[in-house]
């Protein structure tokens, strides 16, 4: 039945070493073929696209996104092949299922793809990707330098070494650590191995922090990065974290698409007359969410243009500048009210955060991207 169809649904399951392959006609009524596991090398990907489209059909690939990346799917690209990456958190599972293989995995897949229960995530161009593993690769280092002062610290207080100085890491506080002296000749060792680390996560994430923003400014996307500083507390590393995140936000027909996809929205479940709501859903992309968390603390305060957003304003053009301040004006606004209302500060912060997505939005559609 399958060389009279016109399309094929393949469903793939990807692997370091391995591809696990089924596919499935388009005719409701026919069975899934399991072809077992094949190579991951393109002699082995051509091989496996040969014998499909020998069967006269058009050819639909199907994979969950995964550690393997993307480059099956451009390759797939590159040959005119159509080809869909699935989110594993969005694949219906039965609840009763208790057994998961491969070939189960590649046999659903394309059995769901047929069926028009999947929904493709979006796939970065490779440029966007190159920006977006620099901001992750920064935002490692960040964490890596965090955790090794942690240890320092944690090794100071140990032995009942204390700086009574008010702020740490900065160049009194570093002075205070080079005349540091343990009470051990071991235990001296360890103490400057630790400084060298700090010392050494710290130049790291400079290195990273000078190239990416090197590599931004012959971005695509490098128009959008500098207008959404206009927004009130995203300066210029947390846009770029959005906008490598996220890329082209005009992809989104509306602000509650941008807002359901950084998991920014309630969850919900409700029976018969009966709502409930809970907790946002936190699906979608935790970094870009966590970077307007952090940014709507910024709304606490009073709405003023301060030194720093008036030089950043100053080369955004004036719809920019304007939806900007309504921003402001407005966020600000709500901080107070759902204060006002009892709400707890953190809740209060996840509701401007949802809000700024929305203003993100309209600064990127008023904004002609990068030739």
């Amino acid at each position: 039945m399958a060389e009279f169809s016109r399309t094929l649904y393949v469903g793939l399951d990807v692997h370091k070493d391995s591809i696990t392959v089924a596919y499935v006609p388009e005719d409701r009524g026919a069975e899934v073929v399991s072809l077992g596991a094949i190579g991951t090398r393109q002699s082995d990907i051509d091989k496996l696209i040969r014998k499909l489209q020998s069967k006269g059909a058009t050819l639909v690939f199907v994979y969950e996104a995964g550690p393997c990346g993307y480059w099956l799917y451009r390759y797939f690209r590159r040959h005119g092949l159509s080809c869909h990456v699935v989110a594993p958190s969005l694949i219906p599972r039965k609840p009763g299922d208790r057994v998961k293989t491969d070939r189960r995995d590649a046999v659903t897949l394309a059995r769901l793809m047929r069926s028009g229960d999947l929904s493709a995530i979006y796939v970065p161009e490779i440029a966007d990707e190159a920006i977006r593993d620099l901001s992750r690769g920064r935002d490692d280092a960040m964490r890596d330098l965090k955790a090794t002062k942690h240890r320092l610290k944690a090794f100071l207080l140990r032995h009942d070494i204390r700086y009574e100085g008010r702020a740490s890491w900065n160049a009194a506080h570093l002075r205070w650590l080079s005349e540091v002296v343990c009470a051990t000749r071991a235990q001296q060792i360890v103490f400057q191995e630790y400084v060298r680390a700090v010392t050494e996560q710290h130049d790291r994430l400079q290195r990273l922090e000078a190239e990416l923003h090197a590599e931004v400014k012959g971005w695509r996307l490098y128009p959008v990065v500098e207008a959404i500083q206009a927004l009130r507390g995203v300066e210029h590393t947390s846009a770029v974290i959005l906008m490598a995140e996220l890329g082209d936000l005009t992809r989104f027909d509306t602000p509650r698409q941008l807002m359901s996809y950084l998991g920014l929205t309630p969850s919900e479940y409700s029976s018969g007359d009966r709502r409930r709501q809970g907790g946002i859903t936190k699906a979608g992309n935790t970094h870009a969410r966590r970077a307007l968390v952090e940014g709507a603390w910024a709304y606490r305060y009073p709405a003023k243009v301060s030194r720093h957003l008036q030089l950043r304003l100053e080369k955004l053009p004036a719809e920019v500048q304007a939806i900007g301040w309504k921003a402001q004006v407005r966020l600000c606004k709500r901080y107070r009210q759902l204060i006002a209302r009892g709400k707890h500060a953190n809740q209060v912060v996840v509701a401007i955060a949802r809000e700024m997505a929305a203003f993100a939005w309209a600064i990127a559609r008023a904004v002609p991207l990068a030739a």
